[in-house]
């Protein structure tokens, strides 16, 4: 099989490209790169010398040879690749924004300021969060569309799930993420928030209360807890570290799941009153956490990427770094009303690249952890 790689010279393309070179499935590679067409992509990536001697072409005649094209393109332009691989007929899986909304036209324009320029595609198209999408995933036949999700929305999405899936969360209460992202988040092309003065010995919340991906977040809960919606507060942080992503999550529990004695959300509480002292958790408190923690741990059992880690172990991103995996942990506040989960994944692989490989290992009916089964850097 050949696989094609347009963009291959973008953080995410050169990830793609890695992990393919160990595919057993893939013989061959075909790369594109409107920056660097013509040149040898050992010289753009000199870490693939006498691995890889292939020049970089146009992508017109990557998705000729190729029975399979990934996209790594910034957002608004992939739909016209898109339509070259439906009519050659071959699954066309995109990095970009532009197939994460289906036929959802009006959320897409409002966050990315473009409408469709082929709206009949995106009823070609699945969102590939694997884990939640399988099904859909593997039943589609070529031609298909894979809009891959977003780095932010894959880590919080997968840290919800099982609370908003077994309804531990508080119906129609806000949820709040906190995450920080690595540098590589912001994309290989200069920019001065990350040029090394800037960014290093420093850590600072971005895009505050507008970032891009809150509708993506947005619409991946309401659609794990079976199309309720609610409010989220979304809050992204640039951390100075190459890669990886660490979210917190805050979601309110349900009545039955707070320990309501001890509860900040109780009735009693919400009253005026004199101010109501703040304890350690109780033995109580620490006994539904670890029940909450048995919930997730046997929701996410059968999934070879999601590990929830053991009660009492934090997620981090050193643990996952340049993996597949989605670590994630379990803890519940003081009070007993609220659930914390942390998740942790590394922004370029599962966040990226990795999904993306993992999303065509389900598409061709392969293992899926298919080229993915490498132990990350320990250090």
């Amino acid at each position: 099989m050949i696989a094609g790689i347009i963009g291959a010279t973008g953080y995410a393309g050169a990830e793609i490209t890695r992990i393919l070179l160990s595919h057993p499935k893939v013989d061959a590679l075909a790369l594109s790169s409107t920056s660097f067409e013509g040149e040898d992509f050992a010289n753009v990536y000199p870490n693939f010398f006498e691995r890889i001697h292939s020049k970089l072409e146009k992508p017109e005649r990557i998705i000729e040879k190729s029975d399979v094209v990934f996209a790594a393109l910034p957002n608004g332009v992939s739909e016209q690749f898109a339509v070259c691989c439906v009519k050659k007929g071959i699954p066309f899986i995109d990095m970009s924004a532009d197939f994460r909304f289906d036929d959802d036209e009006e959320t897409y324009k409002a966050w990315y300021g473009k409408p469709y320029q082929e709206a009949e595609l995106h009823r070609l198209s699945v969102y590939g969060l694997c884990e939640f999408n399988r099904s859909l995933i593997s039943e589609k036949s070529a031609p298909v569309i894979i809009g891959n999700p977003g780095c932010y929305p894959t880590c919080a999405s997968l840290a919800a799930w099982p609370a908003l899936a077994k309804h531990l969360a508080a119906s129609g209460e806000t949820i709040i993420i906190n995450a920080a992202s690595g540098v590589t988040g912001g994309g290989r092309e200069p920019q001065r928030s990350y040029h090394f003065p800037e960014c290093n010995d420093s850590f600072t919340a971005y895009k505050t209360g507008n970032h891009r991906h809150t509708p993506e977040i947005a619409r991946n809960f309401s659609k794990m807890e079976g199309g309720a919606g609610r409010n989220i507060i979304f809050t992204p942080h640039l951390a100075p570290m190459n890669r990886g992503i660490l979210a917190a999550l805050y979601v309110p529990l349900a009545k039955e799941y707070r320990i309501t004695e001890n509860s900040v959300l109780s009735e009693a509480s919400l009253s005026a009153g004199p101010l109501i002292p703040v304890r350690p958790p109780s033995k109580e408190i620490m006994e539904r956490a670890a029940a909450l923690h048995a919930v997730y741990a046997d929701f996410y059992a059968k999934e070879r990427f999601v590990r929830v880690l053991p009660f009492g172990l934090n997620a981090a991103t050193n643990r996952v770094r340049g993996s597949n995996y989605c670590d994630i942990s379990i803890h519940i506040d003081q009070s007993g009303a609220v659930l914390i989960v942390m998740a942790a994944i590394d922004n370029m692989i599962k966040g990226a690249a990795g999904q993306a490989v993992q999303n065509m290992n389900i598409l061709f009916g392969f293992n899926e952890a298919e080229g993915l089964e490498y132990q990350g850097a320990l250090f």
